[in-house]
């Protein structure tokens, strides 16, 4: 009987009198969520030192109790960070597990520390924290990535490519315009980010357990201290929601797309077929069976983790999609998405970073696919239109003739005779021969935001001022 009291109270002694015995194994094994939430731990002593610190202040506790609390968690801080701290599953979570030993290293001055919060705003508080923390590594990985495209923008302002409607040559561009395609689109990615860290600047600590709480708290002062721009202005939606954790998977699940459609060009453009690019070793790997093989796994992988990261969004979803206010268990399972799709996302971004510094691009290659499948076409009817007077629309119904003449001749559009082209058309002039080159159509493309060299160093000045 004493073994069994023994096991109870030590089972229960977070939560008083009201259970008279331990949980079931099973209970204690869906419940206990130490196991991921231990991530936390830096976040949540981080917010009780300012919480016990605010409450000093405040004279709720008294001064001696308070250094007490503020020592004895920044010994537990380098238990942890030492790896000397042995985490507890009968605990359930590190607010648990962080309380219990404070108890042990400074008796009942530890038990004060719960004064005047709940377990549901000091998680709130602890995930916050973790998720601006996290925010703010992301911008400083996209603006590297943002870095690394704008330096190959500008090696290759004048390389010229092919552009791509449904894979299918287009018009040419130059890579630079390509490479400045990817910084608009992580550009805004980091601007998502930004309003992300903007809109969950608050302070939740004070919220308690939804009611907010009777104790003459300073609000303000806690936010300040843990660098939040005000506290929260709803006790129940702040221990309720968790739409700052959605936000950071769908900004996540957002740059995830880029960096896969990214992986995507890389790996079509590695293969021999294409031969636009060649990754180093150090992002590609061999095959166990083909010794020619030279396979771009690092930007498959990117690829693949987009799918987790969509996943992670998908599940959060769908899990506070039921929900009434305030505060549900169902809510404990909002971490493990999160903490995964931030790994995925740093490990794609990181990856990315590496493989767009350090891939071989062969202008070679490119400029001689540049020229394939009519690209220029787009240039003649615009000359048609421009010197010959034709409607847009008539200029392209000869254009369409000529690519025809050519595609039965066998050669492109610059080596048809002019007496093939006039037999089409009577007004078509030798001069039109200065717009189907690759490098004449690239370089009319003067209007803003165009692919002319010219235009694409306007756009790298830009990023660069800002970046």
């Amino acid at each position: 009987m004493a073994d069994d009291t023994t096991d109870t109270k030590s089972s229960n002694q977070m939560w008083g009198g009201r259970f008279a015995s331990g949980p079931d194994a099973i209970m204690e094994e869906i419940n206990a969520s130490i196991g991921f939430d231990k991530k936390l731990f830096a976040q949540d002593i981080r917010g009780s030192i300012a919480h016990a610190t605010m409450l000093a202040h405040q004279g709720i506790i008294s001064t001696d109790d308070k250094d007490k609390i503020v020592h004895g968690l920044n010994t537990i801080l380098s238990e942890i960070e030492s790896g000397n701290f042995e985490f507890s599953r009968q605990l359930e979570d590190i607010h648990m597990n962080v309380e219990a030993r404070l108890a042990t290293l400074i008796g009942p001055a530890a038990g004060r520390l719960h004064t005047a919060r709940s377990r549901n705003d000091q998680v709130a508080l602890d995930f916050r924290l973790w998720v601006k923390e996290e925010l703010q590594k992301t911008e400083q990985m996209l603006t590297g990535l943002i870095a690394a495209f704008l330096d190959r923008a500008e090696e290759h302002a004048e390389s010229v490519m092919p552009g791509f409607t449904h894979l299918q040559t287009a018009q040419p561009v130059t890579f630079g315009h390509h490479c400045m395609a990817y910084v608009e689109m992580f550009g805004r990615d980091r601007s998502r980010v930004r309003h992300a860290i903007e809109h969950l600047d608050e302070s939740p600590i004070g919220a308690a357990a939804l009611a907010g709480t009777g104790y003459p708290i300073d609000r303000h002062m806690t936010a300040k201290a843990l660098g939040f721009r005000e506290p929260t202005r709803n006790s129940i939606d702040t221990v309720s929601d968790r739409d700052f954790a959605i936000e950071f998977l769908s900004i996540a699940a957002i740059a995830g797309m880029h960096l896969s459609r990214l992986a995507e060009e890389i790996v079509i453009w590695s293969t021999p077929q294409f031969g636009f690019v060649r990754l180093s070793d150090a992002f590609s790997t061999g095959s166990s069976i083909m010794p020619q093989k030279k396979n771009p796994d690092a930007a498959e992988l990117v690829r693949a983790k987009t799918g987790r990261i969509n996943g992670s969004l998908v599940a959060l979803l769908t899990i506070m999609k039921g929900l009434p206010l305030a505060y549900s268990k169902d809510m404990q399972e909002d971490k493990e998405q999160v903490f995964d799709a931030a790994e995925s996302l740093e490990l794609a971004i990181a990856a990315m970073t590496g493989m767009v510094r350090d891939m071989t691009v062969n202008t070679a290659r490119m400029k001689a696919a540049a020229g394939s499948g009519y690209s220029t076409a787009t240039d003649l009817a615009d000359w048609l239109v421009r010197e010959a007077g034709l409607p847009f629309r008539d200029a392209h119904h000869v254009t369409g003739r000529a690519v025809a003449l050519a595609e039965s001749k066998g050669c492109d559009l610059a080596e048809l005779s002019l007496s093939d082209l006039q037999a089409i058309h009577p007004d078509i002039t030798d001069k039109v021969y200065g717009v189907l080159t690759v490098e004449a159509s690239v370089a009319s493309r003067k209007s803003f935001g165009g692919t002319a060299p010219s235009e694409v160093r306007r756009q790298i000045a830009f990023w660069r001022a800002r970046n």
